[in-house]
This record gives structure tokens, sequence and C-alpha cells, in this order.
């Protein structure tokens, strides 16, 4: 494979201002709820491969070390990986562009990715949505276009109602979010979205949490 780069020295330029702050809650279910209550689907690029890599590496084990065949193998065995990267790239590449486009505030989950990693029964799920990546190419899209992005502390954003504030604790597999104290009632996720907006503006304007 062979590939062209260029090399320029350009200036970073802001973007117009949009007057628009999100908050961005990430999950498994769904990649990403916003506080505006949209929804960006879980691509799962590994999971969809998973079956192709399967074949190949099934292909693969059969043919003993130092053989030609199994070095084919091994080729179309690395092909699939990269497939699966190359997905993962673009994809963080396309949606952080779209946030970083659209909104001169936003706030976002501090997570310890790598402490989540031990859990292996969500390593997988966790490695392939990829939000590592993610923010990656938000904060440097954000940083040349003049936008702010702001970390927040994760704790409680899906247990406080974001209307009125009462702390209700639900277990995870309670999707919805209905507060007995005012009534508000909405996605889980995007419950947390609002609280992760609200606690990155007052970060940013030095209101304590």
């Amino acid at each position: 494979k062979w590939y062209a780069c260029f090399s320029c020295e350009v200036e970073p330029k802001a973007l117009p201002a949009t007057g628009k702050s999100v908050g961005i809650d990430v999950g498994l279910e769904k990649f990403a709820a916003l506080s505006d209550g949209a929804f960006v689907e879980n691509p799962r690029f590994f999971r969809k491969e998973e079956r192709s890599l399967a074949k190949a590496q099934r292909k693969l084990s059969k043919y003993p070390k130092g053989c030609r065949e199994r070095h084919r193998a091994k080729k179309v065995v690395a092909r699939v990986h990269e497939r699966v990267r190359n997905r993962r790239h673009d994809f963080a590449h396309q949606l952080s562009r779209r946030i970083v486009n659209e909104h001169d505030v936003i706030a976002v989950e501090k997570l310890a990715t790598d402490n989540m990693l031990k859990n292996h029964c969500l390593a997988k799920s966790i490695a392939d949505a990829s939000w590592t990546m993610f923010r990656h190419c938000l904060s440097y899209k954000a940083e040349s276009a003049g936008r702010r992005v702001v970390e927040v502390n994760p704790s409680y954003t899906s247990q406080d109602c974001s209307g009125c504030g009462y702390r209700a604790k639900k277990p995870l597999k309670e999707r919805w979010h209905h507060c007995p104290m005012c009534g508000l009632s909405l996605d889980r996720d995007t419950n947390a979205a609002m609280n992760i907006l609200r606690l990155g503006l007052q970060s940013l304007a030095g209101i304590p949490a």
C-alpha cells in the first residue's frame, strides 16, 4: 500500500460562534447521548467483524509456522484488524468534527478508561467503542477551532435529576429517568448529558459543583 502525505504549516483559525453548548454522555448501548436529546448509535465495528476474524484465525491455525500459506493467512487476519481500525478512526473524526462545528462549549466526562478496561466482562465492548480516540479527536479539533472542551467528574450524573437536582439511585438496567420530586421523565443518558453540561458550564464560570 502506498500513501501520499503532505505536511503544511497553517495558523489555527477560529470558527464563527454558534451560541450553542453541549454535554456528552458516552456509553455502550448508545455511543453517546447529547444534552439536546440526540443520540449517536454505537457502530460496534469489531463486533460486526468478529465472524470474519474468527474465520481468518481458524485458517491461520491450520498451517504450520514458516510455510507460505500461513504467511498469507496472517495477512488476511491483519487486514480484518486494519479494516476495523480504519472504520473506528473515520467514525471518531467525522463525529468530532460535526460536534466541534456546531458547538462553542463541549462538556465531557473525565473517564479513567484504563481502569474500566480491567473489567473483563465489558473490556471488549469498551475497547470497541474507542472513547479515547474520539476524545483525542474532539480535543485537538476544538483547540484549533477556538472551541472549549471541559472535563467534569461523572459521579452521580446518572442519578441526579437534571431538573431539580434530586438524587435517586437506580440500577444500571433502569434506562429511564423519572424524578419522584419534580416529575421530570426522560432517557437516563440524556439526563446524564444535561448534568454534564451543567457541571461544565459551572466549571467555566468558576462555580463549585
